[in-house]
């Protein structure tokens, strides 16, 4: 582990530099020398009347990969809650008023419920490993990688899968 500054926080109130051991702290530059920064000395994190530095680890563990079987558990379950949603769904849209108004307790109530089962449903799809893109950053991210399609040692560009993933979101 080594120390970082986010310069934002940074009041320059330089108490990092008296309590470093090793010099590694420059405040007139805003970095913290890696090389010269003690493994998990932390005296400058907890020195930083502004919060402004922190602690970040040099190799980050791997995932381990997931069981084979409980990934199908997890899909499984992800399925059955999407039924519960689409029901759920149904009980809201035949609880609705009529004449504008905006419905019983009970169709709010159904509303509330099939979204707290569509994030139980999502969660499920993120624990089996899969990425569930949303909104316009992964869009463009997508469309950006669809234009530049950028080569990995060997590896084949995935363009027809990207685009059906496109044509999907």
């Amino acid at each position: 582990m080594y120390a970082i500054r986010n310069i934002r926080l940074c009041t320059k109130d330089c108490a990092c530099l008296f309590v470093c051991p090793t010099g590694a702290t420059d405040t007139e530059t805003g970095q913290i020398d890696k090389d010269k920064c003690l493994d998990g000395c932390r005296r400058c994190v907890d020195a930083c009347p502004s919060h402004a530095i922190s602690l970040v680890m040099d190799n980050y563990p791997v995932h381990p990969p997931k069981n084979p079987e409980v990934k199908e558990a997890l899909l499984a379950f992800m399925d059955r809650k999407y039924a519960e949603e689409l029901q759920v769904r149904a009980i809201a849209n035949a609880s609705k008023g009529t004449n504008g108004t905006k419905g019983t307790n009970g169709a709010r109530l159904a509303k509330a419920l099939a979204a707290s089962i569509r994030t139980v449903a999502e969660d499920c799809a993120r624990e089996a490993d899969f990425l569930i893109p949303q909104g316009k950053a992964s869009r463009e991210l997508l469309q950006r990688l669809l234009a530049e399609k950028p080569q990995v040692a060997g590896k084949v560009f995935p363009e027809a899968e990207l685009q059906e993933l496109l044509g999907l979101l």
